[in-house]
């Protein structure tokens, strides 16, 4: 495979990448014995954007998924163009908040120590639907974007920007500096979710089921919070958490947005 390609699978996945960019598709799989309505569907989406598709059995489609999971479909594709690093990001959101004269604050999701595809894809999925600008994880501690993670993400990874850095710590701080506030979720911080103000620019770190945040990584922060836990369980999955933190930012951000 092409070192600039990836390969993308299940209805989720490659629907998302047939529908935001059909032209990044290099080569496009689907098993000719599934006739269901759900693959009647995706077929005639598929020649509406007039991309080809290549019948392959479930032998073929399980060795370019790399296993047996991909429902019937799977695509070669481009990589997408995206911001290269966090600067230019930020620079983006930056030019578009003042072309469009709004309030658009950067919206950050920070995982230290996510090494799981599954809890990675479901990472990007929440990001995706909370409106979040990016998710950033250390090179030494996380998982890249495989095509796990993109099924399980359900599109997501193709449109939430991931950053692998080096120095999760450091990119902390430079956040800091372009005026971010570092939150970070830890069972103990004695302030909870809904006693903090999520309305400015953050950057929002989830630490590892069980592990937590590295200690110098939570020293970095500038202020940490707790989600209120009423059973009798200790922790919520780290995605369910992240979905917990970013969308009590969109309440609040929502809130404020509708007053005059």
């Amino acid at each position: 495979m092409a070192s600039d390609t990836r390969i993308l699978y299940g209805f989720h996945a490659v629907g998302v990448r047939l529908k935001t960019a059909p032209g990044s598709i290099v080569e496009l799989y689907a098993d000719p014995t599934r006739r269901d309505a759900r693959m009647r569907q995706f077929l005639a989406r598929a020649q509406q954007a007039g991309v080809r598709v290549i019948e392959a059995d479930g032998a073929r489609l399980a060795g370019l998924a790399g296993g047996d999971r991909h429902q019937g479909v799977v695509a070669r594709v481009r990589a997408l163009e995206q911001a290269r690093t966090l600067d230019d990001l930020l620079d983006q959101l930056e030019a578009r908040a003042e072309a469009e004269r709004r309030a658009d604050p950067p919206l950050l999701l920070v995982l230290d120590g996510v090494t799981d595809p599954h809890n990675l894809g479901a990472c990007l999925r929440v990001a995706d639907g909370a409106g979040a600008h990016a998710v950033i994880a250390p090179k030494d501690r996380a998982c890249g974007l495989t095509a796990t993670v993109a099924k399980v993400a359900s599109g997501a990874a193709e449109t939430v920007p991931y950053f692998m850095v080096t120095n999760l710590a450091r990119t902390l701080e430079q956040l800091k500096t372009r005026g971010l506030w570092v939150v970070g979720a830890s069972d103990d911080a004695p302030r909870t979710i809904y006693q903090h103000d999520w309305r400015g620019p953050l950057a929002v770190v989830m630490g590892a089921e069980g592990e937590g945040m590295r200690p110098l990584v939570r020293r970095t922060c500038d202020e940490l919070v707790s989600i209120p836990m009423r059973g009798a369980v200790e922790s919520l999955n780290v995605s369910v958490a992240s979905a917990v933190c970013l969308y009590e930012a969109v309440r609040q951000r929502s809130a404020a947005a509708s007053l005059p």
